[in-house]
């Protein structure tokens, strides 16, 4: 099992954004935080990095659930996306696979609920 599902776009990264924002908010996810690798990589390190966001997705009702059932799964909380620029007219969308890594969780409720998360952000990312 892949640790992330994932979807190329034929669109610039700020365009890409945009759709996924939206098509995160439709599945119930908010965006806590936001990340620009690139910015900060030539802030830290002056290093020149191709453009690559992280977007940390959450959807409340079922971060309480997970929460609930797990009170350390915070650790592995939010759900990352992250486009990545593979040319000016390209960008690749991925998300964590939430089934995936919740499987170092030796716990079924926890199971339970990211099978249906990974459901969401798979429909997120059909939906680009």
């Amino acid at each position: 099992m892949s640790y992330y599902i994932s979807r190329q776009l034929k669109m610039s990264i700020d365009d890409a954004e945009a759709l996924t924002r939206d098509a995160l908010a439709k599945e119930g996810f908010g965006v806590l935080t936001e990340i620009d690798v690139r910015g900060t990589l030539k802030k830290k390190l002056d290093v020149d990095f191709p453009p690559y966001r992280i977007l940390g997705a959450c959807n409340p009702p079922f971060a309480l659930k997970a929460l609930q059932s797990e009170p350390r799964v915070g650790t592995m909380l939010p759900c990352n996306v992250i486009l990545r620029e593979l040319s000016k007219t390209e960008v690749e969308v991925s998300a964590v696979d939430p089934a995936a890594s919740m499987q170092a969780i030796d716990n079924p409720a926890l199971a339970e609920i990211a099978e249906e998360i990974r459901e969401k952000l798979m429909r997120v990312l059909g939906s680009l």
